[in-house]
């Protein structure tokens, strides 16, 4: 952490273990549910996390796979971007990795688009606003000219962002119609805002402006990390949670994996989650797993709470294809390229370039992305692998020696007006929280920071009760920096 305008968030005090025996079930093995038995298994709770699937890591999971010539081989759901303003993130990482050194950066992520216009984010400064601003002039989609169009109040709330404020003046919006009525260039608006936008999994058309200009805070005007990010250096099963699940073994924690939970009940003061009885729970699965849950308890009887829960969507679905080929790529290859204009595909991965376990394969290993997939799972994956051809040219006499998909519909949707209704942390339920990336928290973070914060914003909740000392959360400045365009926004647009 660099940036000295990053806000610490205090704790609930409290003592460090428990006077009487505590206990919780976690539901979901995500980067929600673990930052959860961290956060509780440090200050002495019993904890058993209960996973669906077989591997921890929720949507950032991977584990061994086979081709189909019998090759083995790492498989995952797909590139994620680990920034260095993801404080509350990297804080459960360095658990099992106190200097992050299995994190490697990503110097830069070209963008491109259908024109073959080329945006870069090598060499920019770090600090705010002069990232953005130069971002844009340097962009060849952006001219100056642009900048004396912009509707200047319309767009004060990019730069003037307040949780939840922002949502409160933006979530009504959808994120294509904001940014038209800015006046944003549509080169530029294909190229730079379309491409963060599609990382939420869904058209700008269909997301939440608030959402936009929360992002945009996080990334570019609220923090000066930088806008470069790091990767894992291998595997995420490797590099980042088989280490912390062996941390969290030391810490007493039990692990249930290949386990899906049907219901919670009460008993009393206690909870029984399946076979499983606990003071606490914490339920971070994804959403149609929440859903389901909540469902099959009829004790969950607090109807705007069930509403709110039921009434939270997914994302449409995205398609995951990983490439091994039989030849390296061209060597000036990015290790990540975002598209804009190229339909479906939204973005290129050489995994070799940075990722153990693909660079001891002979030739290249590539992934390509998806997002809000329009058309069904094979039309999609030629369609991918057509753009790639004509992005990468040399990948056309490539022989594929095998590939691998996941093709998947369970991203929470940040939609137009859903931000009002979605279920916060805390429940109507004494003991019982929810976690995760669809989850409301009023800070400004996004992706997998948004469900490590509500990971450690869960296990606080629950340690208050108990009178325990919870964690400090950190979050890029609560509020847009420059108080010229606050007073702006505040005017309306």
């Amino acid at each position: 952490m660099t940036d000295r305008r990053a806000v610490r968030h205090r704790a609930p005090s409290g003592g460090l273990s428990p006077q009487v025996p505590r206990s919780v079930v976690v539901v979901g093995g995500g980067i929600a549910g673990l930052t959860a038995a961290t956060g509780l298994a440090e200050r002495g709770v019993a904890v058993t996390v209960v996973e669906s699937c077989d591997v921890l890591g929720g949507r950032v999971a991977a584990w061994t796979d086979e081709l189909a010539d019998g090759s083995t081989v790492s498989m995952s759901r797909g590139f994620h971007a680990f920034f260095r303003q993801y404080y509350n993130l990297r804080a459960l990482l360095r658990r099992a990795d106190p200097d992050l050194r299995r994190l490697t950066p990503v110097e830069d992520y070209p963008l491109i688009d259908a024109e073959g216009r080329r945006d870069t984010f090598r060499g920019l400064p770090s600090a705010p606003p002069w990232n953005a601003l130069l971002f844009a002039l340097r962009s060849p989609t952006f001219r100056v000219t642009d900048l004396l169009r912009l509707n200047a109040r319309a767009a004060a709330p990019l730069a003037a962002v307040s949780v939840p404020r922002t949502y409160e003046l933006l979530d009504q919006v959808d994120a294509q119609a904001f940014l038209e009525r800015i006046n944003f260039p549509p080169a530029a608006r294909h190229l730079a805002f379309e491409v963060f936008s599609r990382s939420f999994f869904a058209p700008p058309s269909d997301m939440s402006a608030a959402e936009l200009a929360t992002m945009f805070h996080l990334y570019f005007l609220g923090s000066s990390e930088g806008l470069v990010f790091d990767v894992p250096d291998s595997a995420y099963d490797t590099a980042l949670w088989e280490p912390l699940r062996d941390y969290l073994v030391r810490l007493g924690v039990r692990f249930r994996t290949g386990t899906p939970v049907e219901r919670v009940d009460r008993d009393g003061s206690r909870w029984v989650v399946d076979d499983l009885v606990a003071d606490g729970v914490v339920l971070a699965p994804d959403v149609a797993g929440l859903q389901a849950i909540v469902r099959d308890s009829p004790g969950l009887d607090d109807a705007d709470w069930r509403s709110r829960v039921l009434g939270l969507r997914t994302a449409p679905p995205f398609l995951v294809h990983r490439l091994w080929l039989d030849r390296p790529v061209a060597s000036g290859r990015p290790a990540f390229l975002a598209t804009g204009g190229l339909g479906p595909l939204d973005n290129v991965s050489v995994l070799d370039r940075y990722e153990r376990e693909a660079a001891s394969w002979p030739g290249s290993v590539v992934e390509l992305h998806a997002y809000a997939a329009a058309d069904e799972e094979p039309v999609v994956r030629t369609q991918l692998v057509d753009r790639l051809h004509q992005l990468y040219p040399e990948t056309a006499s490539a022989r594929i020696v095998g590939s691998l998909s996941q093709w998947r519909q369970d991203c929470p949707l940040f939609g137009v007006g859903d931000f009002a209704r979605r279920p916060r942390v805390r429940t109507p339920f004494d003991g019982l929280v929810l976690a995760g990336d669809g989850i409301r928290i009023d800070l400004p973070v996004a992706l997998m920071e948004r469900a490590a914060a509500t990971g450690w914003h869960a296990a606080n909740c629950l340690l208050a009760r108990w009178g325990l000392a919870g964690h400090e959360l950190t979050t890029v400045p609560v509020r847009g920096r420059f108080a010229p365009l606050r007073a702006l926004a505040s005017l309306g647009g």
